[in-house]
């Protein structure tokens, strides 16, 4: 029989990412004493920052009732706030607009009133009168106001969660890739790339991008694919034009995408306002995750594709494009350079870097036109560039996206396969507690018992 020497740790969480730390922090509260140790693959946790945009505490307007996210964020936004607050971490609760530019979005708007309504969420019905009281920038012909929506440093969550990790006795190492799992009756054991082996009593695969890998490495097969997926954001350079959050009606096609083909306007805690993700133009490339092997998987597996070829990807409201969800480009495969669109093989010798120009020029010309639907006055020079945002599209073997959390249990382990990247902020706080408490039954249901809190060791 193992004792409490033998593990290195209690609990092993793989990924540093918002929902990696929240579970570290949910389970040191829950059973103080409990030794955790996260492994991040990158040297900065706030790598994982899905672009400028990754600050915004959605309301989960967007979700189905019945869905986890919704669930989640319905309490977790309010619990991200005061977190915020208990920290001193920059934040803001200024709400949102959901803005209906063409009288064809009119029914998706009341729908998701209705839904917003049914979530229990504070949700006003504006006309375009209305509308300029909120926001005197922008036009349209209606809109819904969702005032719990707020904004913070997400960087600092991070940072905070990193610091209450490690207040707590536990450890957080970043640069730590794993490589290798071994599961045994007894627990796990995980090895990193410099050699470094973890035993623990039960694993928690929160890597995100990497979390369908880390999952075959246990022996576990996810039963999903999970595609990187590289997002294109703009700073307004009139920050003036815009006080909050704006977004387009989601499309029906994607629905976290306008119709507009950008996903909407946050002005962040630091003053700066970006409009984003936009969807790709169909000189769209698929960019690669973090790691090389990552695009191979992507380029080898059939979901890729399937995903890539759907067609309410290419074309919205006449202007081709792939879609935030769409990325591989049915006419190029030309981020490995083996040939152009017109069938001939690039002649320099950066094939990636060839009308790299040209694509940013298209984005940018599809963004400022998506963007003058919401704001009339705003031209293609007053969009800047900002820094681009990676995240991860979870689809299934046919193809179609995974919309919701996607948890799945196996023996002591803890796979989080998807997680809703609009609203990773909104329900870190719930989500790790419910992982917390699988994590929990698994390892009590194997015979360990929690430390006690006044001894701060295992009984």
């Amino acid at each position: 029989m193992r004792t409490h020497a033998d593990y290195d740790c209690d609990v092993l969480v793989i990924g540093g990412g918002i929902v990696g730390l929240s579970t570290a922090y949910a389970l040191t509260r829950a059973a103080p004493g409990t030794r955790v140790t996260v492994l991040e693959e990158a040297y900065d946790p706030a790598d994982h920052l899905a672009g400028p945009g990754g600050g915004l505490i959605h309301s989960g307007v967007h979700h189905r009732r019945s869905s986890l996210t919704a669930r989640f964020a319905a309490r977790g936004g309010g619990e991200m706030t005061e977190f915020c607050t208990r920290h001193g971490i920059a934040h803001t609760v200024a709400g949102k607009l959901i803005v209906a530019t063409d009288r064809s979005e009119l029914p998706r708007l009341h729908a998701l009133a209705q839904r917003g309504r049914e979530h229990g969420l504070p949700v006003r019905e504006l006309g375009p009168a209305q509308i300029a009281e909120y926001e005197p920038g922008v036009r349209g012909q209606a809109a819904i106001r969702v005032s719990t929506t707020g904004v913070c440093d997400a960087a600092g969550v991070l940072a905070a969660l990193t610091g209450e990790v490690a207040a707590a006795g536990s450890v957080v190492r970043c640069g730590a890739r794993v490589t290798a799992v071994d599961r045994r009756p007894w627990g796990v054991a995980a090895r990193t790339a410099d050699g470094t082996v973890v035993r623990a009593r039960v694993l928690v695969n929160a890597a995100g991008p990497q979390s369908a890998r880390v999952a075959r490495l246990a022996g576990d097969e996810p039963g999903v694919h999970v595609v990187p997926v590289r997002d294109t954001y703009y700073e307004l350079r009139r920050p003036e034009l815009v006080r909050g959050v704006v977004h387009p009606v989601p499309s029906s096609g994607h629905p976290f995408l306008g119709a507009q083909s950008i996903g909407g306007i946050v002005r962040s805690v630091d003053g700066t306002v970006h409009v984003g993700p936009v969807g790709a133009t169909a000189h769209g490339r698929l960019v690669p995750p973090v790691h090389p092997g990552g695009l191979l998987s992507a380029l080898t597996r059939p979901a890729s594709w399937r995903t890539a070829r759907r067609p309410e990807g290419y074309a919205r409201d006449g202007v081709p494009f792939a879609g935030a969800g769409a990325v591989l480009s049915a006419e190029r495969t030309d981020v490995i350079g083996r040939t152009a669109r017109d069938g001939r093989p690039w002649q320099t010798g950066r094939p990636w870097q060839a009308g790299r120009a040209a694509r940013a020029g298209s984005t940018k010309a599809v963004a400022a036109t998506a963007l003058r639907r919401l704001l009339p006055d705003v031209t293609e020079e007053d969009l800047g560039p900002a820094r681009t945002g990676m995240r991860t599209r979870t689809v299934h073997p046919d193809g179609t996206p995974v919309e919701d959390f996607l948890i799945h249990e196996a023996p002591h382990t803890v796979h989080v396969l998807h997680t809703p990247a609009d609203a990773a902020l909104a329900t870190a706080l719930p989500v790790g507690r419910e992982i917390a408490r699988r994590v929990l039954a698994l390892a009590q249901g194997a015979g360990w018992r929690p430390p006690a809190v006044e001894s701060g060791h295992c009984v």
